[in-house]
């Protein structure tokens, strides 16, 4: 578990990425490579908190796979009418040519007046997807950074982030995106009116089996009652629930081991999927239930899925939002 924090992230340099591209394709440079580089051993904590006094309940978390931020300014919008106190993100750029080199989360969290972590899931070293390449204006990325992210209203303590169990797939195979890292968890503890809990925003890994992210979801709980013993806890983001496996969530062992350590899943109606065709993803025939929250000893209630689309019907992801209402301690 990765402890340190910083203001903002190293990111390597064109010629550094150019390098590990070349790298020998095994986990052992891999791994060599990423321990040697700074943004990928540390949080990046920034933004403002606009309460200092412990999260009154009931309160409101959303979860959101933002499929790189293409809009910055329109996402927070949406975002802002869910009344979010805390919002869960994942696959947010920084400095990447398909997002106007842009720091997708830290944009979000001052359009919503929010104290912000970052982690780095991946150095992007090339300029994405086929379809990605239509939304680049540069040649280049600046910095070429891609990760999840963590906003609250209130402050947030003990910011760690955790790599997941993997086998470095996005830099061993033959791949359209390659990439140095590894799907992971960035999470903190806040203060509400009843006690500490804790929030995880996660991804995990889409391009497998359902068996490799059951041993992703029980290494992240592992991690967390040995970190965090007794407290309450709240898992977000995009589990990748059925993905290159027919589109069959109750497939996924995840739930049952989750289970077996006392958390609850919440997903809105199990009838209603949670991805959708994008200025991205072009695919109208594919819908997956992907994304949901893991609660444990949490009261929550009122889990709704919230439709990615704009006022005036742009997709804004290929993913929906999902909320959930946190009423107290159970």
């Amino acid at each position: 578990m990765i402890l340190t924090t910083i203001d903002r992230l190293a990111a390597p340099s064109q010629e550094d990425r150019a390098a590990i591209a070349m790298l020998e394709k095994s986990i052992a440079a891999h791994d060599g490579r990423m321990a040697e580089l700074a943004c990928m051993n540390a949080v990046e904590a920034g933004g403002r908190a606009e309460r200092a006094e412990p999260l009154p309940f009931p309160f409101t978390v959303a979860a959101w796979n933002l499929e790189r931020c293409l809009f910055p300014k329109p996402s927070a919008e949406h975002l802002g009418m869910t009344g979010a106190e805390i919002v869960l993100l994942s696959e947010m750029d920084d400095g990447m040519a398909r997002t106007r080199q842009a720091h997708t989360t830290a944009e979000l969290a001052d359009e919503l007046g929010m104290a912000y972590l970052y982690g780095v899931e991946f150095i992007e070293l090339g300029l994405g997807s086929e379809t990605e390449l239509e939304f680049c204006k540069d040649d280049f990325n600046g910095r070429g950074l891609h990760g999840n992210g963590l906003l609250s209203t209130v402050p947030l303590h003990q910011p760690f982030l955790l790599r997941l169990e993997g086998e470095r797939l996005w830099f061993m195979g033959e791949v359209d995106q390659p990439r140095l890292g590894e799907r992971m968890a960035i999470g903190a503890v806040i203060n509400t009116e009843a006690g500490p809990l804790v929030l995880v925003s996660t991804h995990l890994e889409s391009a497998t089996t359902a068996a490799y992210r059951e041993r992703q979801v029980v290494g992240l709980i592992d991690a967390l009652d040995a970190a965090f013993p007794g407290l309450p806890v709240l898992i977000g983001g995009d589990l990748n629930t059925g993905n290159h496996a027919g589109g069959d969530f109750e497939a996924e062992g995840l739930f049952a081991r989750a289970a077996e350590r006392g958390f609850t899943r919440h997903g809105g109606p199990l009838d209603i999927m949670t991805t959708r065709p994008s200025l991205i993803t072009r695919w109208p025939e594919r819908a997956m239930k992907l994304d949901w929250f893991l609660s444990r000893g949490l009261a929550v209630s009122e889990t709704i899925i919230v439709s990615s689309l704009s006022p005036s019907g742009r997709p804004l992801s290929d993913h929906d939002l999902i909320t959930c209402r946190i009423d107290g301690f159970a």
